[in-house]
């Protein structure tokens, strides 16, 4: 495991590095992986999202002390790809997370590029991204976290036992979700991740 964590993050982008790739990928028509015109269009709907959240994602004041607490140096691995839905909502909340923090380095790999990584870290059995890996600076996975919050989760669940697939109109209610919640439910559950890691000491 400490190998492949090893070999995931060395390659690993910068937030900055990827978006620099989101961009190049749009103005080219390309996309990453296996493409496709679905994944191709996703791709261009999820630069201009994730840009938007770039400018207007605020991490509440409540929760900042949590992530300025961090009492570690820690790489925040995240598995994702340009075209996911989920990743352009959740990703700009982790950079102004790490932002906060100088414990926090956060490094992107994209999935397809990665089998071996993704394969460790697997949601009942699916590739589901993005995936969020919390590691310290010995190689050691404190935690992971993903694809969705949970209350997301939820929604796709409940969707999933009534209608058996996600189909068009489920994308359009979580991303109905998506722009209602503004990432609350992500640093909400981001905050108690941080806190876990490092509780705070009581005073005698």
């Amino acid at each position: 495991m400490k190998t492949i964590l090893k070999k995931s993050i060395k390659p690993g982008m910068s937030y900055s590095e990827y978006n620099l790739l989101f961009k190049q990928l749009v103005a080219e028509g390309r996309t990453t992986g296996e493409p496709s015109e679905e994944k191709i269009k996703y791709t261009k709907l999820n630069l201009s999202r994730s840009k938007r959240l770039d400018k207007t994602a605020i991490i509440a004041d409540a929760f900042q002390p949590q992530f300025k607490n961090i009492c570690e140096k820690q790489t925040w691995l995240v598995i994702t790809e340009p075209w996911c839905g989920d990743a352009a909502q959740t990703l700009p909340f982790f950079n102004k997370i790490a932002k906060i923090s100088e414990n926090i380095d956060l490094k992107i790999v994209l999935r397809d590029e990665h089998p071996e990584l993704m394969d460790q870290f697997l949601t009942n059995g699916s590739k589901s991204i993005p995936k969020l890996i919390i590691l310290n600076d010995q190689y050691e996975v404190l935690d992971s976290w993903g694809p969705r919050s949970q209350t997301a989760t939820k929604l796709v669940t409940d969707y999933k036992t009534e209608h058996v697939q996600l189909d068009d109109t489920f994308k359009t209610q979580l991303q109905i979700w998506y722009n209602r919640d503004k990432g609350a439910s992500i640093v909400k559950e981001m905050a108690e991740v941080a806190k876990k890691l490092c509780p705070k000491e009581e005073t005698v």
